[in-house]
C-alpha cells in the first residue's frame, strides 16, 4: 500500500516517469504501470474455495423449488447430509430468496403525543419488603413512542389499584397525558372476549378522567408493543447487573437516577438522544387534567371492635374512639389513610410485605385505656340495697312449723 501511494505521488506530483519511478523505489516497471492504472487502492483477494455443499447444490435447488420455506434441517434429512449442518445452512440461507418472495418489514413511525407503550418487568433481583420478607414486586415501564424516553415505577402489586397509582405516579411526573397507552393482556386492564377488547372497569374510568385511549394488543403478538419489550431488555442488562436494593424506595431511587442518564444517551434508530425529542413530544400531548383521577385502594367499610382495617393482605390500625363508625380507606404506592367524616383516624406507610398486621402504639394505647375503663364500670358492685328474708317465714310458709328441727 505504501509503494502504491508513493508511486502515485511520484508521477502526479513530481512528474517523474515510469524509468525513473522504477528506479527510485526499485520495483518493476509493469508495478509503476499497474499502480498508475489502479482504479483504487490494492487490496488482498482470496481467492475463492469450492465448498462441500457445491454438489449438494443442485438437489436443494429442487426441493426450494417445491416448498420454499422447508427448514434446512428437513433438507438435511431429504439429501443424507452427513457433513457439518452450519455449512448447509450457510448455502440455504444463500438459495432462498431466489425462490421464496421477499416479505419485507414496514417501519413504524409515530407522531408527536401519539402514544406511549407500557408493561409490567418483573426485574430477576430480590427486594427486602420488610418483615424479614424478600420479594420481586412489578415495575411497571412506559416508553413515548415518538421521542422513546423512557420512564418506570416499582409498585407493590399487579393488581389494578396498584397498577392504576403507578400510572398516574408516571403520567403526572412527565406533566402531560399521551393520547393512547398500548397494553397487553394485562388482567388489571382488560382482555379480548368474542374477538375485541374489553376494558376494565377501572380502567374505562381513568382513561375517561384523563381524556385518552387504551389500544390493547392481540394475545401473543409481542411485536405490537416491541418499544417497550426492548426498553425491558435494556432495563434488565443495563440497569439491574451490579446493583443492590435496601427496599422499594431504594430501588425507585437508583432507577429514577438511572433513568435520568438514560434518556439522554444517544438512541441508535433515532440518531440522536430521546430528551432532544421530548419538547416536541410533550408539546403535542393533553395536559394534567384539572381533576385527578381516582387510584389505589378505596374502601368504606365499619371499623370492627378490634379497630383494624385490611388493605392488599395487611391490616392496619385504627384509632378504636370511632369503633362502631363507617370509616373511609385510601391506600396509595407510599401511604395508608383512615378517615371519619372527614377527620383522619389513621395514617401509616404502605407496607408491601404480605400479612402484617401494623400497629400505631398510640392506637394500642387508646384501645387498652378503653379495655381498662371498660372493666371498671362492669366490676362495680350495685348501690341498691336487697332485702333478706327470715328463714322461719318458708317454715310457715310449708307448714313444717319447725317440727323438723325436733
Amino acid at each position: 500500500m505504501e509503494d502504491w501511494a508513493e508511486i502515485r505521488r511520484l508521477h502526479r506530483a513530481e512528474g517523474m516517469p515510469v524509468r525513473a519511478i522504477a528506479r527510485k523505489l526499485r520495483v518493476g516497471r509493469n508495478t509503476v504501470r499497474r499502480a498508475l492504472a489502479a482504479e483504487g487502492p490494492p487490496r488482498y483477494v482470496r481467492p475463492l474455495k469450492g465448498s462441500v455443499a457445491d454438489a449438494a447444490e443442485p438437489r436443494i435447488r429442487e426441493l426450494l423449488a417445491q416448498w420454499p420455506d422447508m427448514p434446512a434441517t428437513v433438507i438435511a434429512e431429504r439429501i443424507g447430509w452427513s457433513r457439518s449442518l452450519t455449512v448447509l445452512k450457510v448455502r440455504v440461507r444463500e438459495l432462498r430468496p431466489l425462490f421464496a418472495p421477499p416479505d419485507p418489514a414496514s417501519r413504524t413511525e409515530y407522531l408527536p403525543g401519539e402514544l406511549a407503550q407500557c408493561d409490567l418487568w418483573f426485574p430477576p433481583a430480590d427486594v427486602p419488603l420488610g418483615s424479614g420478607q424478600l420479594g420481586r414486586p412489578p415495575v411497571l415501564v412506559m416508553v413515548a413512542g415518538y421521542s422513546r424516553v423512557m420512564t418506570a415505577r416499582m409498585i407493590p402489586s399487579r393488581q389494578s389499584a396498584d397498577l392504576l397509582a403507578g400510572h398516574w405516579a408516571l403520567i403526572s411526573g412527565l406533566g402531560a397525558v399521551p393520547r393512547a397507552l398500548v397494553w397487553d393482556n394485562e388482567s388489571a386492564v382488560g382482555q379480548w372476549r368474542g374477538g375485541r377488547p374489553v376494558l376494565t372497569e377501572a380502567m374505562n374510568a381513568f382513561r375517561g378522567m384523563l381524556g385518552i385511549t387504551v389500544i390493547q394488543c392481540r394475545p401473543r403478538d409481542p411485536e405490537a408493543k416491541g418499544l417497550v419489550e426492548r426498553a425491558n431488555g435494556y432495563l434488565e442488562t443495563s440497569f439491574l447487573p451490579g446493583r443492590g436494593f435496601a427496599g422499594p424506595a431504594d430501588f425507585n431511587a437508583q432507577l429514577a437516577d438511572w433513568l435520568t442518564r438514560a434518556n439522554t444517551r444517544q438512541h441508535r434508530a433515532l440518531g440522536c438522544r430521546p430528551a432532544d425529542r421530548w419538547d416536541a413530544d410533550k408539546a403535542a400531548m393533553p395536559g394534567l387534567p384539572p381533576v385527578a383521577p381516582v387510584t389505589g385502594w378505596r374502601l368504606s367499610t365499619r371499623l370492627p371492635r378490634d379497630h383494624y382495617v385490611r388493605v392488599d393482605s395487611n391490616d392496619c390500625s385504627v384509632e378504636p374512639s370511632v369503633i362502631g363508625r363507617t370509616v373511609e380507606v385510601t391506600a396509595g404506592l407510599d401511604e395508608v389513610t383512615v378517615t371519619c367524616q372527614g377527620r383522619q383516624v389513621a395514617r401509616h406507610p404502605r407496607c408491601w410485605a404480605a400479612h402484617q398486621s401494623i400497629t400505631d402504639p398510640g392506637h394500642a394505647a387508646a384501645a387498652a385505656q378503653l379495655r381498662q375503663a371498660r372493666r371498671l364500670i362492669t366490676a362495680r358492685p350495685a348501690d341498691t340495697a336487697v332485702e333478706q328474708r327470715v328463714l322461719s317465714d318458708y317454715d310457715r310458709i310449708l307448714g313444717t312449723g319447725g317440727q323438723g328441727a325436733a
